[in-house]
């Protein structure tokens, strides 16, 4: 079984190697301090089992496994509190609440360890990270990968989202940039007084609409600083002259 540990904390990661001296069937293969470490370290060595901190600088462990498409077992060590640990809970995602026992760390490691050899359906992470708490900062910016690259963009400078089959294409003022997400998990993301969904297929930076336009029976266009016209149809127009106060 090989492991790799991401924390920003070298005492986490210390007490993690203690701890896993005393499973010699799991093989650590590298120690990260970041996110993007942990990205590259996950895509050269293919882990069957990642130890994973979620508060950690740059990008945090949920916007790190979000750039992964093929994410390894996570057993998360966090600091959260008891209301955010309910997610966890309630999609079996094993977690180590911080400062936690070599004890704890073994019922932990042995739960894994159990789904493993029984073959135990795999977590899913995709709706775990979908109804996970988010911190204020992942509100402010969306984390993409780009030909190997990450970037950090904040939300003042989307212009407009729009659904791409599986993907949702966020519209920027730099370009264009794809993320392995629905429209509807941007809609419980994202400023609900900043962003608008007028369609079914588009959400909208209200600080980018110039004016909006009646076109075709009951639906409209809104037209946005960059010239770009973005469908709304009738109940998104709805929702728009609500957040606008028209």
């Amino acid at each position: 079984m090989k492991a790799i540990i991401i924390d920003d904390e070298p005492l986490a990661r210390s007490i993690i190697k203690e701890y896993l001296q005393h499973h010699p069937q799991i093989q650590l293969l590298a120690e990260c301090s970041d996110g993007f470490e942990g990205v590259k370290a996950i895509q050269q060595y293919q882990p069957d089992l990642i130890f994973l901190d979620i508060q950690m600088p740059k990008i945090n462990g949920f916007e790190m496994l979000e750039l992964i498409e093929q994410p390894p077992q996570v057993i998360f060590t966090t600091a959260f509190d008891e209301y955010a640990i309910k997610a966890f809970e309630s999609h079996a995602v094993d977690y180590l609440l911080k400062p936690f026992s070599r004890e704890r760390f073994d019922k932990a490691v042995g739960k894994w360890l159990a789904q493993e050899n029984n073959g135990a359906a795999k977590v899913n992470l995709t709706s775990f990270l979908d109804s996970a708490v988010r911190t204020p900062a992942e509100q402010q910016r969306v984390v993409v990968k780009l030909s190997g690259k990450i970037s950090i963009i904040p939300v003042d400078d989307i212009h407009y989202l729009e659904a791409a089959d599986d993907y949702v294409k966020i519209h920027t003022k730099g370009g264009s940039f794809l993320k392995n997400k629905t429209m509807g998990h941007f809609e419980t993301v994202l400023n609900k007084d900043q962003f608008v969904r007028t369609h079914r297929s588009y959400m909208i930076n209200i600080s980018e609409i110039t004016r909006i336009d009646p076109y075709e029976k009951e639906n409209h266009l809104a037209i946005l600083r960059s010239g770009v016209r973005v469908p709304v149809s009738k109940a998104g127009y709805v929702k728009l002259k609500a957040v606008l106060g028209i």
